[in-house]
């Protein structure tokens, strides 16, 4: 049973993995749809977990799912103007649907705009205005961190990273990860740069390999914190084996904003 359980998970896990990176090869425009997919799956589920989806609700949950899309192609930046078109409907749509809890209701809708929609948004506008090749570093920082947590955790992991939160996570995991992503940043540094297409020296690839280990930490830590404040385990159960969307994408909803900055910033000091 755990050996059957073990491959659900290793063969949903590929095809996620293939279908990003293949995304990230194929060009923005596949790329941002792919975005926008994710985008919509994550605002369901959040949704769903949050408030239900009724009969009564489907006009919101449009509206709000129709915003993840535009903000998905913001770097062609006339979607912007749709998701502002999105935006001030959703606010009037609140009036005509009723809804005993409509701060609540308007809350969760701004929610999945920021903690998804914006990811979202940062993410494509890396792969068109700096390169995908730089999405692909994201990713592949993102699930090396993963990587190295879970094998040094579970060999050394005593002390509780945030009890609170996600007891499982441990200090041992937290620093498995980094130097995980410590070397590979090192590693991209030495041995990318063709590749990558990124100028950068190798302590900055080092600073980046760092912040992606943060907020990817962070990221899942804040997603743990939901399902604890409404008593669940996963977001969903679209991924076997993994559980939802928002399960597996929930490091990169911290780790794109915040890598955006840093690319801003980096590319400012280098001109």
């Amino acid at each position: 049973m755990k050996f059957k359980s073990w491959l659900v998970r290793s063969l949903s896990g590929i095809v996620y993995v293939g279908i990003i990176v293949g995304c990230i090869f194929w060009g923005n425009i596949p790329f941002s749809i792919m975005a926008s997919l994710f985008g919509i799956l994550a605002v369901i589920e959040f949704e769903k977990i949050c408030e239900g989806i009724t009969e009564s609700t489907l006009p919101t949950l449009f509206l709000d799912a129709a915003g993840i899309v535009f903000l998905s192609f913001a770097w062609l930046l006339y979607p912007l103007l749709g998701w502002i078109v999105v935006f001030l409907f959703r606010m009037i749509l609140q009036l005509y649907v009723r809804n005993d809890r409509p701060i609540r209701s308007l809350a969760v809708s701004l929610m999945t705009q920021i903690y998804i929609g914006v990811p979202m948004a940062t993410m494509t506008s890396l792969g068109y205005f700096v390169g995908l090749h730089l999405v692909l570093a994201i990713f592949l920082m993102i699930w090396i961190n993963d990587t190295g947590a879970f094998v040094v955790g579970s060999l050394l992991g005593k002390h509780r990273l945030f009890e609170r939160v996600s007891p499982k996570k441990s200090w041992e995991g937290f620093f498995g990860g980094l130097g995980f992503n410590l070397l590979a940043g090192w590693l991209f540094a030495i041995g990318g740069g063709f590749f990558w297409d990124i100028k950068w020296n190798v302590i900055t690839w080092l600073i980046f390999a760092t912040v992606i280990t943060l907020f990817s930490t962070w990221g899942d830590l804040v997603e743990s914190l939901m399902k604890r404040s409404l008593n669940i385990k996963d977001s969903g159960s679209l991924i076997p084996g993994h559980g939802g969307i928002l399960d597996r994408i929930d490091s990169l909803l911290l780790v794109m904003p915040a890598t955006f900055i840093f690319v801003v910033i980096v590319e400012l000091l280098i001109r």
